[in-house]
């Protein structure tokens, strides 16, 4: 009985000091966190891709994916870069390309769907464009359109797949027209790249239920770096909604020198995506009306967009390093002692002023981390290509 009452008023003791290490959420606060979700977000079609939700088309873009056939040389396939076994990147700082490193870090694929721009700089203004951009870069697959439409109408596998998927066969037409099919096949097996739920989307439910003991969902030093987050950190100013990103560009005083010259980011971005012949305003949009290309057709390079990078999304973090345009840092760690330490000299002085210094203490730091790594689901979906039926 004794040792059985010592138990107890251990486990009491135990429970009442964690207890009081739990901070308490303000409404503030609480309205704050519930507009990251519910996750996952609703299934939607892309009208701007006929085929964005076709079984057939995710079956002919998943063989696709994995095919080095597509590489000039058939050493290279979109797999090189965005590997499923390392949550859709490649973790290393600069992708490497044919003639050593690319300038930039390979982004996850994981819930690319949810994007509005695609690329670092934004260059692409669909999934599809952004999937043809590398299959024809001279410094990725350096392949071309003829490539492409030979391997679509010269394996049968993959004939056989393409005619399902878009109602025909990949016979003498355009070779421009069967790749960019081929890259919205590759864009609807995209699509199908996804996480799942989080530690963080079971406390911000719990929290949208209402229920008393929601703050439970998570670790106190967890729910400490939420408050950060959505308090004095002000991370949501520009990670905001359920998949943490506003998908606009930045600039966070990220150094935008590379092997000796300048990467201009979103800048030059703008310039790309005006010019590209396969953007939403031009002939390959299956929308009729072109309604998806109404942002393309109003964005203007400005002064200020010299530097800025896409703001990716923190969903799945612990598992995509190393972190920013180019890598720059390999630890979360890394991450939030940039934010601590930001110098707002080193912005444009045109640009916004959002980055400001948060001088984070080290149980601060570590609190943030914490939160971050609260938003890496248990699952992310793995395709592989083994029993590919267009193989």
């Amino acid at each position: 009985m004794r040792v059985a009452a010592a138990l107890a008023g251990a486990l009491l003791i135990a429970a009442t000091a964690a207890c009081a290490q739990a901070p308490t959420l303000s409404p503030t606060e609480i309205v704050r966190l519930l507009r990251h979700g519910p996750w996952p977000p609703a299934a939607a079609v892309d009208p701007s891709n006929r085929v964005s939700a076709d079984p057939a088309a995710v079956e002919l873009g998943r063989a696709l994916f994995f095919d080095k056939g597509l590489s000039a040389d058939g050493t290279f396939a979109c797999a090189t870069c965005h590997d499923p076994a390392r949550a859709w990147a490649d973790g290393k700082k600069r992708s490497e390309g044919r003639g050593g490193p690319l300038t930039r870090n390979a982004p996850s694929l994981a819930d690319v769907r949810l994007q509005r721009w695609f690329g670092w700089d934004g260059a692409r203004d669909s999934l599809w464009a952004a999937s043809l951009a590398p299959l024809l870069s001279p410094r990725e697959l350096a392949g071309s359109t003829a490539r492409t439409a030979a391997l679509l109408r010269d394996r049968p596998g993959l004939s056989a797949c393409y005619a399902r998927a878009f109602g025909r066969a990949p016979g003498p037409v355009d070779e421009t027209a069967l790749a960019v099919d081929a890259a919205k096949a590759l864009a609807a097996f995209q699509t199908t790249l996804a996480t799942g739920r989080t530690p963080f989307d079971e406390f911000r439910d719990a929290l949208a239920r209402g229920e008393p003991d929601a703050a439970s969902r998570l670790p106190p030093p967890a729910l400490r770096g939420a408050k950060l987050f959505v308090g004095r950190g002000n991370c949501a100013a520009c990670h905001l909604g359920p998949n943490f990103t506003n998908g606009e560009f930045h600039d966070i005083g990220v150094p935008f020198f590379v092997d000796g010259g300048v990467d201009p980011g979103r800048h030059a971005g703008i310039a790309s995506l005006r010019a590209d012949p396969t953007n939403l305003l031009g002939r390959w949009n299956d929308d009729p009306g072109r309604a998806p290309g109404t942002a393309t057709r109003h964005v203007e390079p400005q002064h200020r967009n010299f530097g800025e990078f896409r703001v990716p999304t923190l969903r799945n973090l612990a598992r995509t390093a190393p972190y920013m345009h180019d890598g720059g840092f390999a630890t979360l760690a890394e991450v939030v002692r940039h934010y601590s330490l930001a110098d707002p000299d080193r912005l444009h002085a045109d640009g916004e002023a959002l980055l400001k210094p948060l001088g984070l203490s080290a149980s601060e730091t570590d609190d943030l981390i914490a939160f971050l790594e609260a938003l890496t689901p248990s699952y992310i979906s793995l395709a592989g290509d083994a029993d590919s039926a267009c193989r």
